[in-house]
């Protein structure tokens, strides 16, 4: 599905990191564990197509992710950033609902079907009851679990997930946990990083 090739990644005249080789199939949960600083968020900014690689070969389903137009590789790829404070009041119900995107035309508006889909990843992810909460209202857990929620509704074939269980409670870090492995048994691909070994014996098949 996702494969990299000797990838070398970082900013104009600054290389993070480079030789990074690796893949990820369907169904697998690949752990990038490192501590804080070490450039996990600039490689998976990169594996998004967020940031050019400077070197090597970055590839989806077999071809070149620079190739590739947003729109399709947002309905393959799905992302999940560190949840952070909020600025404006959609609901919860919202948030999950702008997943949608990439599967609506330029001058649509969600249709019924899309919202179905939705209120069933939100029942899913055991948050339905937080649909209509302000996003702005609602605790860290609460905001991360929408994100993810935000993410399956893209239907996607691959989560990418950038330190999920970060600033979150034991019960949430566990609940969020146990939602990757359960990713993974219904054949989605994760990418996650982590600066915590035990999560990454914890659900990963893989860990860099």
């Amino acid at each position: 599905m996702l494969s990299a090739v000797d990838l070398a990644f970082g900013y104009p005249g600054r290389r993070v990191g480079s030789g990074a080789t690796f893949s990820v199939s369907a169904g697998e949960v690949f752990c990038l564990l490192g501590p804080n600083g070490c450039g996990k968020t600039t490689l998976f900014k990169t594996l998004l197509g967020l940031l050019p690689a400077l070197d090597g070969r970055l590839e989806l389903d077999g071809a070149p992710v620079s190739s590739l137009s947003r729109r399709h590789f947002a309905q393959r790829v799905a992302y999940v950033p560190q949840a952070t404070a909020a600025h404006f009041p959609f609901s919860v119900f919202d948030v999950a609902l702008m997943g949608r995107a990439s599967r609506i035309g330029t001058f649509e508006r969600p249709s019924a079907s899309d919202r179905a889909i939705v209120h069933e990843t939100l029942v899913q992810l055991g948050i339905a009851h937080l649909g209509d909460h302000p996003y702005t209202a609602i605790s860290g857990g609460e905001r991360q679990m929408t994100l993810v929620a935000r993410a399956l509704a893209q239907r996607p074939a691959m989560i990418v997930m950038d330190e999920p269980t970060a600033s979150l409670d034991f019960g949430n870090q566990a609940r969020i946990l146990n939602q990757i492995l359960a990713l993974a048994r219904e054949g989605i691909a994760v990418v996650l990083s982590t600066h915590e070994p035990g999560h990454a014996f914890a659900c990963a098949g893989t860990v860099a």
